[in-house]
Order: structure tokens, then sequence, then C-alpha cells
């Protein structure tokens, strides 16, 4: 029986517990993982990988068995000692000098799905060659194991708090003492994940009033996807309408991205999140530098660039194309729709716990409610609405299909002109009044992701539908 077929997506592989994601496979992608590293350890890095999990069923016992598979590969292997959120694993990458790191995570998917992501020995997501390559090595050379009690005995495996390190190195990155005495009274939705308590003991012994919601360590995380998104914000919605607070930061499932309600359960969308941390950053600390967003991120981004005489630069969809910009120097910000954020002067890496941070520094510098602060935005640069629908479409037709929206842009989108068409991930097309209309398939399933901004909801859901027509072309 021929081993089963493992492909990489956009930030590692990702597939159905017991179904393909076993123990076997685990084994056969860390061996191809060690196999790479071994042939092509970046410079000045050492024989050393970092290994964390987050809260999913069996990623501990998963982790320990990439932590084996790494020690008899002659790997010395970091090992978190309790589920972590993404960034505090990649943090600790860098810091030890690793040739690279392994997340045993599915970030915000359901609970029935796990994950391995691969993280550069820069602390960020791994470029798309480290996966291409890791998935060329799968079954080359025999699995080596070393038996964890064995490997620890034998210093080859070290069992580390990845937690703290990362939490003192955010805390500089905001001004702690102005967030420490300012007396915000704010919730944290974890809906289940393992950033669960993170702002709880970060801010513990300062004025601060945290109150965790969906803290407790639940692998089915409480029957929800762990993604920050307003269909499960219903039961913490419901509590913040009976317990008003400042603000309510949301979490995924491993801590990378960040969401947010106001203090009364109203949702917030990742793009308002994203233009009040830039908004943030550039008036009211005074800092410069490239700003970097995905094609799928709202254009009042661009027109607070224009506005402050910052460079914009688009990418395609996925983290990592925004991580290889970070690396380059010179970007404040990092953006894209799903809620992931990266910050200069960090690593290149999405972090919901620091953009937490930030947002909680925001509230005490301008001392305004967050709606407040929305209302503000809109009146300088106009409102923006946000749409999206994923809609099942056969793989096999992507390609014809993206040819003809290519080839067939619409005249007019919310009746203004369509002046511009960008293909490099999808097809995007963007009118004179910046309304723009975006058609781009998922990278593994046969899913085609439908993205509109217009100044209005109707707007918004006309181009929705708009492009929904534009789908049956095919």
């Amino acid at each position: 029986m021929s081993p089963q077929k493992i492909k990489f997506g956009t930030d590692g592989w990702r597939a159905v517990i017991a179904e393909d994601f076993t123990f076997a496979n685990v084994d056969r992608v860390a061996q191809a993982t060690a196999e790479h590293w071994k042939r092509s350890r970046p410079k000045r890095t050492r024989k050393k990988v970092v290994v964390g999990c987050d809260r999913r069923f069996l990623a501990d016992q998963f982790a320990e068995r990439v932590a084996e598979v790494f020690a008899g590969n002659g790997f010395e292997v970091v090992l978190g000692d309790s589920p972590t959120p993404t960034p505090a694993i990649s943090f600790a990458v860098k810091a030890e000098k690793a040739a690279g790191g392994i997340v045993i995570t599915a970030s915000h998917n359901p609970a029935r799905f796990c994950g391995f992501k691969l993280k550069g020995y820069f602390g960020g997501s791994a470029a798309s060659e480290t996966s291409r390559a890791v998935e060329a090595l799968l079954d080359a050379k025999p699995v080596k194991v070393l038996d964890l009690n064995l490997a620890k005995r034998k210093r080859l495996v070290c069992v580390k708090n990845l937690h703290t390190p990362h939490s003192r190195a955010i805390r500089k990155l905001v001004d702690f003492d102005l967030v420490a005495n300012s007396g915000l009274r704010f919730a944290h939705d974890a809906l289940f994940g393992v950033g669960a308590g993170a702002f709880e003991k970060i801010l513990e012994g300062t004025r601060c009033e945290v109150t965790t919601l969906n803290g407790a360590h639940d692998p089915l995380f409480g029957g929800i996807h762990p993604e920050p998104i307003v269909h499960n914000y219903g039961p913490s919605s419901a509590y913040l309408r009976r317990h008003p607070h400042d603000l309510c930061l949301v979490t995924d499932g491993d801590a990378d991205r960040v969401g947010g309600m106001d203090g009364r359960g109203n949702a917030l969308t990742t793009h308002q999140i994203i233009c009040l941390l830039l908004h943030h950053y550039v008036v009211n600390r005074g800092q410069r530098g490239r700003v970097v967003k995905a094609l799928t991120t709202t254009s009042m981004v661009d027109r607070i660039c224009e506005k402050h005489g910052l460079e914009l630069l688009e990418t395609g969809v996925g983290f990592k194309y925004i991580c290889t910009e970070m690396q380059k120097g010179d970007v404040l910000l990092g953006f894209e729709e799903s809620g992931g954020i990266g910050f200069a002067g960090h690593i290149p890496e999405r972090d919901g716990i620091l953009a937490g941070l930030a947002l909680l520094e925001l509230l005490a510098t301008e001392k305004s409610s967050v709606n407040r602060l929305l209302a503000k935005l809109e009146r300088k640069f106009g409102p923006h609405r946000y749409d999206r629908l994923d809609t099942h479409f056969p793989l096999g037709k992507r390609a014809k299909l993206m040819k003809y929206c290519a080839a067939n842009p619409p005249i007019k989108l919310a009746g203004s002109p369509v002046i511009e068409v960008k293909t490099f991930d999808g097809v995007k097309y963007i009118a004179a009044n910046g309304a723009w209309l975006m058609l781009r398939g998922s990278g593994t399933e046969p899913i085609l992701r439908i993205y509109a901004e217009a100044k209005s909801d109707a707007d918004a859901k006309k181009l929705i539908r708009l492009g929904v027509k534009l789908t049956k072309q095919v």
C-alpha cells in the first residue's frame, strides 16, 4: 500500500486528525523536514529546532513525536512545556538561533483538523521554497526516532517555558507603563484557544482589569471554529451586553491573529482594527516606514497611507509574503484581512497578543472609546464596508474561471468605472471610487472566495452577487 499523499498549503500541512493527520504521517513529514534542514541549514544557525503546539486533540503528543524524530536525526530540540501561542514559538526560534521551528496547530480551523506549520530561522513563516523542498524529501530516508526520555537524558531535548520570553519582549514594544496605569477594563475572548490567560499574566499587578472569556482548555473549541469572526462571538457578545467593558479583544486558536468587539458586544471587523492601529502608529506614535497589506485588506489603509505620505505595498494572500517584506526592513506594519498583523522591531510574524497590547495602548493614549475613534476615521477617510463569501467551486475549473475574469472585467463597480485589474493572486477589480471586487481560490480546497468593499453594506453585497454571477460564466 503506497503512503498517503501529503500536500503543503499556504503555511504548512493541515489535515483531519486520525484520517490523514496520523502519527505515521507526522513521522514522515518530520523526517523530511529534518532531512531538509540537515542539507540546507541556514548560515549562523545551530543544528537545533523549536517545537511547540496549540490545544488541539493530541497536539502535545504529536509535538513530542516530532521532537523524537528530530532528536533521532541528531538535532537539539527545544520543546515547549505547554500549549503555546504560535508567535511565542516563532520568537523562540529566532532567540535560540535555531535552524527552524515546528508548530503543531491548525490555527483557526475546525477541531477535527490539526497541522504542521514550518517556521523559518528568522522567526516567521517559512518560505514556499522550504515547503516544496520538504515535500520533495518525503520518504527519501527512513524515519529515525529517539525515545523522548532518552533524548532528554542525552540533553538532545530540552523542555522550556516559551511564554515568558515572548511576553517580556512584547511588553517592550508598547508603552507598558501607560497601559498598566490606564485602569482599562477589558475582556479577552480566547475562543478556547492557546491565548487564554495571556493578557491576565502580562497585566498582572497593574491597574487594568482583565476578564477572560472562553478560556477553558477544550479541544472541541466549544463547538465553534476558533476564528475571530462575528459568527463565533454570540455568547461573549451577550455577556458584554450584560457586563459592559472598554473593549473586548479576540484571539484565534493559536493566538497569532486578532479580532475584537466594542465594550458592549458589537463586533469590530479586522479591517477596522487594522486601520485603528495604523492611525495610532502614524499619528500618536509619529512613526514612519513602509506599510504592507494583502490584496484582500481594506482600501482605507491606502487612504491613510496617501494622507501621511507612506509607501504602501500590496502582496498576495498569505502572511509569508508580508514576512518576506518585513525581512527586507523599513516595514512599519504588515496587515492581512484575517487579522494577522506584523510589527516593526519584532519577529516578521503575525502576533495577536502584541496586537491586543497595541490596541490597549491606543485607548490609553486617546482616552476615547473605540467607537468614537472609528467614527473619526470614517469622517476623515469615508465609509468602507466589506463583505466576503466562500463558495464551492471545482478545482479543475478554477484556472479557466480566473482566465475568463481577467479577460472580461465588468465596466463598472457600484456605479463607478473599473480602472484597474490585478491578477497576481486571483483577480481583483478596482473602481475609480475605491470600490473593489476580488475572486480568489483556496490553495488546497475546492472553495472560491469572493471579496468586496464599497461605501455601503448594500453596495458591498451587490458586488458579492456580481462575483457569484461571474462564477457561473464557466
